[in-house]
């Protein structure tokens, strides 16, 4: 079964962590993706920070583009890919073993991907 994962994080507590734990954690990321790249499905998108994003919405007039990603959470999504496991136990598991985890502000949300479009006709 197919899952997306997002890695989300929160931008303020980001900037609180030394710069050479991140780079220890960034390091066992990557070492991550090659440890499970029998269960990856893409070549994942890892996403450049929150202040970079334009955001296009519905506005009186049509739609209307605006700076910013103007999301009501506080966790910004910095990256994301697909997985393909058994069930969610499985993707649960694969997701508890992100070595970003264990940074301060940091998840892995797990949403099953839509497969079959069928029921869209």
């Amino acid at each position: 079964m197919k899952y997306v994962i997002m890695f989300t994080s929160t931008p303020e507590l980001d900037a609180q962590v030394p710069p050479e734990r991140a780079q220890a954690v960034y390091g066992a990321m990557y070492q991550w993706f090659a440890d499970n790249a029998d269960k990856i499905t893409d070549n994942g998108v890892e996403l450049q920070p929150a202040s970079t994003a334009t955001s296009v919405k519905y506005g009186a007039n049509g739609p209307v583009v605006v700076d910013g990603p103007y999301s009501e959470a506080r966790e910004a999504i910095g990256g994301f890919t697909v997985i393909d496991v058994p069930d969610l136990d499985a993707a649960i598991a694969l997701a508890k073993s992100w070595p970003g985890i264990e940074l301060p502000g940091v998840a892995v949300e797990v949403r099953p991907a839509v497969t079959d479009y069928s029921q869209f006709e």
